[in-house]
This record gives structure tokens, C-alpha cells and sequence, in this order.
């Protein structure tokens, strides 16, 4: 019986140690990959920020014409990306040297990253070179002397041709014993067992709980200034206005045509329901006279309609013309929130996966430039005449609508052509294989 129990535990054991070696060694082979793949996520942050906020050029203030407050925010982000592309592509290095990995995508995703930090890494170089060379100077330089160099000396130092190729130095002495990949390991649970690092993680999560508290605001005021400016402009003070200018003068009942035929079918309609329940005895026996009675009320009834609606239609144009103002005002005065919607706009829409960045895409060309989204724009833009009072000419929206879909439609194609292509190229073929 006991050797029943040390046999169950032993295979007990056994079973468990063999779950844990299986999860390992699957952590460890998808290293590589998950590694790999959160330096690229850094690397498109920086190139998105690069192409949005300084024109396609580095991130520095010969780029732009920032503020220094500016300028040191969009720093921090850069530091942060480069610190997690050096550290993920440490952590690749060592586990395909262990694991033995290879996949033709790394290449792909390698070349990006080096396309994006080859301008930075210059510039790391060129500041590790001076503090090496100027180990002790301080932030007051001195001017330095320009450098002498006598025609003896210089015919003492030997020919670089003529050197030895066995005497430069082995890269184990350049770089050290240990690969720099476990010194940055080490460096890192190091800093997790800071005690300062728990309060350096919530103060992270304050300023980023505090940049989105301020894009949702800013998001929300955009929308509701124009849409409050816009009612209670036409209801305090466009309306009263109109209708008290109208009101003095004899005001024209309809604006266009459209009206017109509008009342006038109206019109027909009443008169021809009143002539038929007359025929049919479903109401008291009525006479010419009575009837032309009430089709006169009727007249008098849509004139009143009308002009309400013609009313409204004015006051529609200059309400939205002050909404407009202060959507401008608006955005004039909030430049730095601008900045922090960005940012965090950025961090929504580029943390998407491939297949959701894809699913968008999809979505939105297929409801703009689809085949269908011909009847949402005459929708739209009849809507928007109705609006403004103005007559809905089918020929201005038939043309509208052969012409600004295809516009849109060749933004669309380009910007997925010259920029998805660069920026996510898993999404694109994503994208693709959807399409197909």
C-alpha cells in the first residue's frame, strides 16, 4: 500500500513537473517573436509621432517650432520608446540564441526598427563618444583650442595601411565577457526590486489617468460648445429677431421651390379627401361652398406652416455660422489639449491589432466609397438642404456624389499604399486577405 501511495505521487510528480517544462519551454520558444513584436509596437509609436507632429523628420526642435514644454513631452516619449526597442531587442537576441528561431517576418520588422532608430542611435553615439572624451567637464564648456599637429608627429605615426590585421582588438574585449543583453536583464529586475519603482508605476498611471481625463474633456467640448452655441443662439437671439423683422414686413411663405410643391400636394391631398368622404356619405353631406371653406383654412394653416419653416431654415444659417466661430475659438485656445487628444488617439488606434486596425478600415471605406454609400451621401446631402432651406438639385447631387467618393477613395488607396505599408505591415496583408 505504500509503495501504491509513492508510486501515485511519484507520477503526480512527474505530471506536473512535465506541465511546467512544457509551459516553459513554449514561453521560451515564443519569446523571440513576443519580444521582436513589442520593439516594432515602440518603433511605429515613434514613427507615427515622427510623421503626425514633425513632418516626417526627427524628433528635435531643428524639426519644429515647438515650446520647450512641447518639446520635453514629446521627449519623454521618445526616451520611453527607445529604452523599450533596445531592452525587447536584447531580450530577442538572447532567446534566438538559445531557441534558435527563424521566421521571415523578424526580417521585415528588423529592417523598420533600424530605419526608425538609426537617426537616434547617432546621436547616442555622438554623446557617449563626449563623455568618454570630456569625462569631467560640466554644463559651462569651455571653448576648446583648435588642435596643433606638428608635420614630425605626423610623419612618426604609422601608415593605417601597413597595420596588422591580427593586432585590432577581438569584440570580446570591445564589449566585455557577458553579452550586454544579460548586464540590460540583470539592470532590469534590478530596477523591479527598486523600492522606488512601485511609486515611479503610480505616478505613470496618475499622468496617464490625467491625459485621459483631459482628451475625453476636450473631446466632449468640441462637441458640446458648438452644438449648445448653435441652439441657444437661434433660440435666444436669431429667432426673436427674425421673426420680429419678418413679422412687420409680409415674409415670403416659401424660400424655394421645394416648398411650394410641398403645401401646394398638401393641399390637393386635403382637398381631394374632403371631396371623397363627401361621395361616399362617410361624413355630413357637404356643399361646394363648405368644402372651399375649408380648403381655404387649410391655405391659410401651411402659409403659417411655411413660414415657420422658412423661419427656421434662416435661423438654421446663422446659428451654424456661430457654432462654426466658436469651434474655431475652441480650437485656437486649446493647443495643448490638442497635443494630448493626439497622443492619446495615437495610443487607441495604433494598440489596435492587425485584425481590428483591418476590421476599421474595412468599415469605414465600405460606408464612405463603398457600393452602396451613394444613397447614405444623397441621405446626407438632401438632409443638410433641408436644413439650410436651400433646394435639393439632384443633378448638384448626383454630381457631388460621382465625383467626392472617388476623391475619397484615392486618399484611402494612397495612404494604405504609402504609409500602412511602412507603418504595420502585418495589418496591410491582413487587410488584404479580408479583401479577398
Amino acid at each position: 500500500m505504500k509503495s501504491s501511495f509513492f508510486t501515485k505521487n511519484t507520477n503526480f510528480l512527474r505530471q506536473k513537473v512535465k506541465k511546467y517544462w512544457d509551459s516553459s519551454h513554449k514561453w521560451l520558444v515564443n519569446t523571440p517573436e513576443r519580444a521582436l513584436e513589442e520593439a516594432y509596437q515602440a518603433a511605429q509609436i515613434i514613427k507615427n509621432i515622427e510623421l503626425e507632429h514633425f513632418g516626417n523628420q526627427k524628433i528635435s526642435p531643428e524639426s519644429v517650432n515647438y515650446t520647450d514644454n512641447v518639446m520635453s513631452y514629446w521627449q519623454v516619449y521618445l526616451n520611453k520608446n527607445l529604452t523599450i526597442i533596445k531592452a525587447k531587442l536584447a531580450e530577442f537576441r538572447l532567446a534566438r540564441s538559445i531557441t534558435n528561431t527563424s521566421n521571415p517576418v523578424f526580417l521585415e520588422k528588423l529592417n523598420f526598427i533600424d530605419e526608425v532608430i538609426a537617426k537616434y542611435s547617432q546621436d547616442e553615439a555622438v554623446d557617449a563618444q563626449h563623455q568618454l572624451a570630456y569625462p569631467q567637464t560640466s554644463s559651462t564648456i569651455a571653448p576648446i583650442e583648435p588642435l596643433q599637429i606638428k608635420r614630425d608627429e605626423m610623419k612618426k605615426q604609422p601608415n593605417s595601411s601597413n597595420i596588422d590585421a591580427n593586432k585590432v582588438q577581438p569584440v570580446m574585449k570591445k564589449t566585455g565577457f557577458l553579452p550586454r543583453s544579460i548586464g540590460r536583464t540583470f539592470n532590469k529586475i534590478k530596477s523591479d526590486f527598486n523600492p522606488q519603482s512601485e511609486q515611479q508605476f503610480v505616478k505613470d498611471y496618475r499622468v496617464s489617468r490625467n491625459r485621459t481625463r483631459t482628451a475625453v474633456k476636450f473631446l466632449a467640448m468640441l462637441v458640446l460648445v458648438p452644438l449648445l452655441t448653435q441652439i441657444l443662439s437661434k433660440q435666444l437671439i436669431i429667432s426673436p429677431i427674425l421673426e420680429r423683422v419678418r413679422g412687420e414686413n409680409t415674409p415670403e411663405i416659401f424660400l424655394n421651390s421645394e416648398m411650394e410643391e410641398e403645401a401646394l400636394q398638401e393641399l390637393k391631398i386635403f382637398e381631394r379627401e374632403l371631396r371623397f368622404n363627401n361621395l361616399i356619405h362617410e361624413a355630413p353631406l357637404l356643399s361646394s361652398e363648405a368644402i372651399e371653406e375649408k380648403v381655404k383654412n387649410k391655405a391659410l394653416e401651411l402659409a403659417e406652416e411655411f413660414i415657420g419653416k422658412s423661419n427656421n431654415a434662416i435661423s438654421n444659417v446663422f446659428a451654424d455660422l456661430i457654432s462654426l466661430i466658436a469651434f474655431g475659438v475652441v480650437i485656437a485656445t486649446s493647443k495643448r489639449e490638442i497635443v494630448i487628444v493626439k497622443s492619446f488617439m495615437d495610443e487607441i488606434v495604433y494598440g489596435l491589432s492587425d485584425s481590428a486596425k483591418a476590421f476599421l478600415i474595412i468599415l469605414f471605406t465600405d460606408i464612405f466609397v463603398g457600393f452602396h454609400s451613394p444613397h447614405g451621401w444623397e441621405v446626407i446631402l438632401e438632409g443638410l438642404s433641408e436644413h439650410l432651406g436651400l433646394p435639393a438639385n439632384r443633378s448638384a447631387i448626383f454630381l457631388f456624389i460621382a465625383t467626392f467618393p472617388v476623391i475619397l477613395d484615392t486618399i484611402f488607396k494612397y495612404w494604405i499604399f504609402r504609409y500602412l505599408s511602412r507603418l504595420s505591415p502585418s495589418a496591410l496583408a491582413t487587410l488584404k486577405e479580408m479583401d479577398e
